[in-house]
């Protein structure tokens, strides 16, 4: 697939607000509506667009609804071979209170992003995930106590050009 200047910036616009009618992305690309349609159609169809979401805000949704815990949590897990590995990522994955879940290298085998609404909710979640896995070797825990910054918005322009 060919992606082009005019497909750079609707993935740009998109990324940074996906709630745009397609006559305001198809104006701020400066090309029609309906081809403007065809273009971001095809980029999901290519999968570059994965899927549109709303990101809500924790400290303002706390203040009705609680999830206002949010913890970075590594684990390290006994055996890494590749079905121990899927096995966990497949069992995190399913779990609501998991947002986000990345493989690294070196050091912990996984690192959590987990919202919950407060300790005891907290508590449940490990013991659901954590402690009843007896491939899990240890697990350590960072509370965030302020969001300086959340995003999900990829470069799309290269850093180097300016």
């Amino acid at each position: 697939m060919t992606i082009d200047d005019i497909d750079l910036q609707l993935l740009d616009w998109l990324q940074r607000d996906a709630s745009l009618s397609n006559q305001a992305l198809a104006a701020k690309v400066n090309t029609s509506a309906p081809t403007c349609l065809r273009r971001v159609k095809r980029l999901e169809d290519a999968g570059l667009i994965e899927r549109r979401i709303a990101v809500l805000n924790p400290e303002r949704l706390a203040a009705t609804m609680g999830f206002g815990l949010t913890a970075i949590v590594e684990i390290t897990l006994d055996r890494q071979d590749a079905q121990a590995l899927e096995q966990f990522e497949g069992r995190v994955a399913n779990d609501t209170c998991v947002q986000q879940c990345y493989r690294v290298s070196p050091g912990p085998d996984f690192v959590l992003i987990v919202h919950a609404a407060n300790m005891p909710a907290y508590l449940a979640l490990t013991r659901r995930l954590f402690a009843s896995d007896t491939n899990v070797r240890n697990t350590k825990a960072f509370f965030s106590i302020k969001r300086s910054k959340f995003g999900a918005e990829l470069p799309l322009v290269d850093a180097t050009s300016g």
